[in-house]
């Protein structure tokens, strides 16, 4: 690389971390930083924002990097996400332009902690109940919690995650369903989970629903209003994987009519959740906003490496690049 500074551009950075987590003065001056915390879907005000950026450090999948958007970012030769996958990257597009993209490893178990906080928090109403405490309210309680032993869970999804959602489920006393479109009985049954034949018939029997699938075009609103229309006015309704698996407007419909006793949520289909979405004005919901994957010690890891990558980048030797 030439001796001039490297325009870098770090992208959705909420908690304003990045400098925190890793330790940038190995290549402080060999590169010019400006940080842009304000989550966008424009393309036409990405576009000039991120215009003048050699490299775009990118939090996750919080934007987007389609074709349209990387023809019109000419300086662009390395995009640096955190993470081993960036679903939001156009990843095979950027490789013809001559953009390297590269990832990150990760830490610990912060998305499956995340699950059980949520379904905790949700089916004991820990939300409810600390703000009541917090106001000086009574009467001193006034919900019951639902107990999980001898309950059911239904997974959608039976992968890594869903096998370790169901062997803490057990440790609860719970019985654990799953089905997916491409679950086999032998498959369940390695994972420790009863093979369940049809969606329909989980969200029948289930008393919690948690989602753990990947989303795909395939799976884009794969579950629908008539599934949470199945669903026991007793059970909740958990989403830790991605909003848009969900319609997510027959989900506030179902939540309004208090179809279901309740949902936790961590992921939307906008991200941030707009201030005026109705999921916020909702009374049964418990809200966290996409933080499966947040915690001290994979924020180590993501931006540690990420520093790594730019100064490798720099170096002229990438690394940890995503094949697409």
């Amino acid at each position: 690389m030439s001796s001039e500074r490297v325009r870098v551009a770090i992208l959705d950075d909420y908690q304003g971390v990045a400098f925190k987590f890793a330790d940038w003065s190995g290549i402080k001056d060999r590169i010019i930083v400006d940080s842009f915390p304000d989550t966008t879907a424009d393309e036409d005000v990405l576009a000039k924002r991120l215009e003048p950026y050699t490299v775009i450090c990118a939090m996750r999948e919080r934007t987007k990097f389609r074709a349209s958007l990387l023809d019109r970012l000419p300086n662009l030769r390395l995009i640096a996400t955190t993470g081993a996958l960036n679903r939001g990257i156009d990843v095979a597009y950027a490789k013809t332009k001559g953009i390297i993209v590269s990832g990150t490893g990760g830490r610990g178990n912060s998305t499956l902690e995340h699950i059980w906080a949520l379904i905790l928090a949700t089916v004991r109403y820990i939300v409810v109940e600390d703000v009541r405490t917090k106001a000086s309210a009574v009467p001193w309680q006034t919900t019951i919690p639902m107990g999980l032993a001898g309950r059911t869970l239904g997974l959608v999804g039976v992968g890594r995650l869903g096998s370790q959602t169901a062997a803490i489920a057990k440790a609860f006393g719970m019985e654990v369903v799953g089905w997916s479109p491409n679950l086999t009985p032998e498959r369940a049954e390695s994972a420790g989970v009863t093979f369940i034949a049809s969606k329909e018939e989980l969200f029948r029997r289930s008393d919690i629903v948690s989602i753990q699938m990947v989303l795909s075009d395939r799976t884009h609103h794969m579950i629908t209003g008539a599934d949470l229309a199945l669903m026991k006015p007793s059970a909740f309704f958990i989403n830790t994987s991605r909003g848009p698996l969900v319609d997510e407007v027959a989900l506030v419909e179902i939540l309004q009519k208090k179809g279901i006793a309740g949902a936790g949520l961590d992921v939307f289909d906008e991200e941030p959740l707009p201030l005026d979405h109705p999921l916020r004005k909702l009374d049964n919901v418990t809200l966290s906003p996409h933080m499966g994957y947040v915690s001290d010690s994979n924020y180590e890891v993501f931006w540690g490496h990420t520093v790594e990558n730019i100064a490798a980048f720099l170096d002229g030797r990438p690394t940890r690049v995503m094949d697409g």
